[in-house]
């Protein structure tokens, strides 16, 4: 004698964001991807870890920089003077733009960044080293001389 089938079961229906479409965006805490929410959210579960991260109350102004220690993008309260990487744990120096300086490489001329107040920098294209302190002055070596 056959066995009648249940019916599938309906799936959830899906979190419809609002009308306006008004979405931010955020790092996971699991899986550091980068995830999307509708405003007014108070948590986000990511699809891919299903970590839930929690989202920082409205108005909190945030900032990225990529990991030294593993290249992940770092999302972080803007203002913070360091963020500690959750993957690999690096402690990076977080600076605001005001505090970074631009040079050209001397060597091959790729655009550089280095904090501001810095003697010299590294290229990590072509490894040379542009000096771009001023220890001493051709004024102060004059005078010195």
């Amino acid at each position: 004698m056959p066995v009648p089938l249940a019916p599938y079961p309906t799936p959830p229906t899906p979190f419809t964001p609002p009308s306006n479409g008004t979405q931010s965006q955020l790092v996971c805490s699991g899986c550091r991807n980068l995830l999307l929410y509708p405003v007014g959210a108070t948590s986000v579960c990511c699809a891919v870890c299903n970590a839930v991260t929690a989202v920082p109350p409205p108005g909190t102004e945030m900032a990225q920089l990529v990991c030294g220690g593993c290249h992940t993008l770092l999302m972080y309260i803007r203002g913070a003077t360091s963020v500690q990487c959750s993957c690999c744990h690096t402690v990076n120096l977080a600076m605001e733009a005001n505090q970074v300086a631009h040079v050209n490489c001397g060597n091959c001329h790729m655009l550089l960044m280095y904090q501001y107040g810095a003697r010299s920098v590294k290229c990590a294209v072509c490894n040379f080293v542009t000096s771009v302190g001023v220890a001493t002055s051709t004024a102060e070596q004059k005078f010195n001389s």
